[in-house]
């Protein structure tokens, strides 16, 4: 009810992605976390103005959750959070992490979509 209850914030969906070094907790892990943190940042949130945020990861991502690591690492309980499978597509980007999240952004504010090592080829316009 934010929105509701102040007009300064507007209902955005957010998009990001960024790709890891492989298969493991740890760069999966260092991944979401520079993700989520550079999504944070750059629109400058705070945690009460996230809904929720969704995780699609390409097929060659099995180690771990993002959506876990999300949660535990920025204290998320309030937050929304699923983790999915990418739509594979040939020659796609390899060991990518998308989101998009649902966020009260400042009215005046432009929404910035963090699009992080390779998978800034997504996405050059961002």
């Amino acid at each position: 009810m934010i929105g509701k209850t102040n007009p300064d914030l507007k209902l955005t969906a957010l998009r990001g992605a960024t790709t890891t070094n492989g298969d493991t907790d740890f760069f999966i892990k260092d991944a979401v976390i520079e993700l989520i943190q550079e999504l944070i940042t750059r629109n400058n949130l705070n945690q009460e103005n996230i809904i929720s945020i969704t995780f699609t990861v390409t097929k060659d991502l099995t180690s771990c959750f993002p959506a876990s690591i999300a949660r535990k690492h920025f204290n998320f309980d309030k937050v929304a959070l699923l983790d999915c499978q990418q739509m594979f597509v040939p020659n796609d980007i390899k060991f990518c992490i998308r989101i998009l999240a649902l966020v009260y952004l400042e009215s005046d504010k432009e929404s910035v979509h963090p699009y992080l090592k390779e998978s800034a080829k997504l996405r050059p316009d961002r």
